[in-house]
């Protein structure tokens, strides 16, 4: 290991889907065993969709299971961009269909949504036991623009906020996002990536000097990241 991280590189993506599934699920059955609850947030776009599907029919206590996002588009689940409707078509079904999904968009109402986000993520994610991240190829993961209005406020390891508003051109519209104090905590972190071109975007992002949202989330974790890659 080379930094805070591991690489775990897989001939495929369905190898990939299938190995990051049996880690989550034996990591969230030993905290269930262990305390009688477990806390899974996770990430949106396109890549985790296959994942979803395989941890979706692993069998664990779904039912002690309490599941958020990572970052969320303000949209409702409703809407083709939202990463709620994402977890719902994909990951809340089968043997998971008994998780506790708490979404971050909930009212339309940005103040009260926050709010309501603060209490569950300070009730049942302080810290989550296993956070799987993603990465754009401009670096960003979460929602850590590089042009984010917020970005220091929300890449601060001592701030107190759990969660927080992002403002960026380039995410398309307003967002939600876990904060770096709260995701860095996470007794287990995976980033999860496919394709030559997440590769190449990770190698320069680990390069001498480089300060891409995800090498400083990395190199924040309080345990070393598990990178899950595949073509």
């Amino acid at each position: 290991m080379a930094g805070n991280y591991r690489r775990n590189d897989f001939a495929d993506r369905e190898s990939l889907a299938a190995a990051l599934a049996e880690t989550v699920a034996s990591r969230l059955s030993a905290e269930i065993q262990a305390t009688q609850a477990a806390s899974l947030a996770v990430s949106g776009g396109s890549t985790p969709a296959r994942f979803f599907e395989v941890l979706s029919n692993t069998d664990i206590a779904w039912d002690s299971v309490n599941l958020t996002l990572i970052d969320e588009r303000y949209v409702p689940d409703t809407s083709p961009r939202s990463n709620a409707g994402l977890v719902k078509a994909k990951l809340t079904r089968n043997k998971a269909a008994n998780a506790r999904f708490l979404p971050l968009y909930h009212s339309g109402e940005l103040d009260a949504d926050l709010k309501d986000a603060e209490h569950f993520l300070t009730s049942f994610f302080n810290p989550p036991d296993v956070a799987i991240l993603g990465m754009g190829n401009d670096g960003h993961t979460a929602s850590f623009f590089p042009d984010a209005k917020e970005l220091e406020h929300l890449l601060d390891p001592a701030s107190r906020d759990e969660i927080a508003a992002v403002h960026a051109d380039s995410a398309g519209e307003l967002r939600l996002t876990l904060t770096l104090s709260l995701i860095r905590r996470a007794h287990f972190i995976a980033l999860h990536i496919e394709g030559a071109e997440k590769l190449a975007t990770l190698e320069k992002a680990l390069a001498p000097g480089s300060t891409w949202p995800i090498r400083r989330v990395i190199d924040a974790a309080t345990s070393p990241v598990e990178i899950f890659w595949a073509p």
